[in-house]
C-alpha cells in the first residue's frame, strides 16, 4: 500500500491564486491537470518525486458536483473555507479490496488538457466524507501515464499529520497499525485531543531544495 496523492480543495474564487501559493512555497510549478466531467471537479497537479503528486481540486457549476460523492466532498471542503481534503493510497489491484470491503469500486476519469483520457477505479470517497480520516483507494488503469511520471521537480512528501486512530485506518486499508504506508511517516495526532481541530489530514510535509516545508 503506497500514497498516491494528496488533496487540497478549494472554491473556484480561490483556485488559481491557492495553485500560485502552494507552487511558490514548494518551489514548483502546477501543471493544470483537467476535468473530471463525472465528478464536477477540476484539478491542478504537482508531480512530486517518489512517484506521488498533489492535487489542488476545485468544484465546477455542474450537476455532477452535486451528485457524485467525490464532487460533493470537494464542495464541502471547499465551503467550509478550504484545504486538505484528504488523502489517497494506491494499490496495483483493487479486486482485494473490494473483496474485503464487500462492495465493488467505481470508475473515475480526468480529461487533460491534451485531450487524453486518464482512467482508475476507486473506492471509500463516501468513508472518507463519513470519516475524513479515512484515505481513499485508488487503482489507476495505466501507470505509464500516472500524474507522477512528468516529475520535474525532486520535492517529495515526507510525512503526513493526521488526527485519527492508526488502528481505525489501518483496518481500513488492511495494512499493520504501526505504518499503513509503506513510504511516508505519519504523526497521529488522537481524535478529540484538540477540540478545535478536525479529524483528517491536517499537514503536509515536503522536502524541498529550501528544507521541510510544512502546508497546513
Amino acid at each position: 500500500m503506497r500514497l498516491d496523492h494528496v488533496s487540497y480543495a478549494v472554491s473556484p474564487g480561490e483556485f488559481v491564486s491557492t495553485v500560485g501559493r502552494l507552487g511558490s512555497m514548494l518551489g514548483a510549478p502546477f501543471q493544470d491537470g483537467g476535468v473530471h466531467p463525472r465528478f464536477g471537479t477540476r484539478n491542478f497537479v504537482l508531480p512530486l518525486a517518489g512517484g506521488t503528486y498533489v492535487e489542488v481540486v476545485t468544484p465546477l457549476d455542474h450537476p455532477a458536483t452535486d451528485s457524485a460523492p467525490f464532487g460533493r466532498a470537494v464542495k464541502r471542503r471547499a465551503e467550509l473555507g478550504g484545504g486538505w481534503l484528504g488523502w489517497v493510497a494506491r494499490v496495483d489491484d483493487i479486486a482485494p479490496v473490494e473483496e474485503r470491503l464487500g462492495r465493488a469500486a467505481t470508475d473515475g476519469h480526468r480529461v487533460r488538457p491534451d485531450r487524453y483520457d486518464l482512467k482508475w477505479r476507486q473506492i471509500g470517497v463516501l468513508d472518507l466524507m463519513d470519516d475524513p480520516q479515512l484515505p481513499y483507494i485508488v487503482q489507476w488503469l495505466d501507470m505509464a501515464q500516472h500524474p507522477s511520471v512528468d516529475v520535474r521537480t525532486a520535492v517529495r512528501i515526507r510525512k503526513l499529520a493526521i488526527v485519527g486512530s492508526p488502528e481505525t485506518v489501518s483496518e481500513w486499508l488492511g495494512e499493520p497499525a504501526e505504518h499503513p504506508l509503506d513510504d511516508v511517516d505519519v504523526d497521529w495526532t488522537p481524535p478529540g485531543e484538540d477540540e478545535d481541530i478536525d479529524a483528517g489530514l491536517t499537514a503536509v510535509f515536503f522536502e524541498t531544495d529550501d528544507g521541510i516545508v510544512r502546508i497546513d
